[in-house]
């Protein structure tokens, strides 16, 4: 039972089927499906040119490569705050979740490899009287 979203043309304009929100650090990253060619673009830029490593692409295309269903269809990504690699975390869940939009039965499969799953370590604050968040002070004995 494949359900698809479909939304109503706003004055002339094509609007998104589904739209996908990913965060991973401090990285947020919101992800707009259309009907289209499976181009995938990330802050108006190709994905394979905005992310600068393999290993960086690799981890953003992954739900693409999983499932057949994303050739389908356009993907404008917006993207904020953060490093690459947690960039690229941010990205893949955003394409994991509206990909869900889109079709539900695929959240089995979303779910087996990882994709749905939110990684939620942030950095630990500094705390007062410290160096850091852990680390004290070096001891004086005398």
């Amino acid at each position: 039972m494949a359900q698809t979203l479909e939304k109503v043309a706003v004055s002339g304009k094509n609007t998104s089927l589904a739209h996908g929100v990913g965060r991973r650090k401090t990285s947020v990253a919101r992800a707009w499906f259309r009907r289209g060619k499976g181009n995938v673009r990330v802050n108006t830029n190709d994905l394979k040119k905005y992310f600068d490593t393999k290993l960086d692409v690799q981890l953003a295309e992954t739900p693409m490569r999983l499932v057949p269903i994303s050739s389908n269809y356009d993907i404008k990504v917006t993207v904020r705050g953060g490093g690459k690699v947690s960039q690229a975390d941010a990205v893949k869940l955003a394409i994991s979740r509206g990909l869900l939009q889109i079709d539900e039965t695929l959240r089995p499969v979303l779910r087996q490899h990882g994709l749905l799953t939110v990684d939620s370590r942030v950095k630990e604050r500094k705390k007062p009287g410290q160096k850091g968040a852990r680390r004290k002070f070096q001891f004086v004995k005398r």
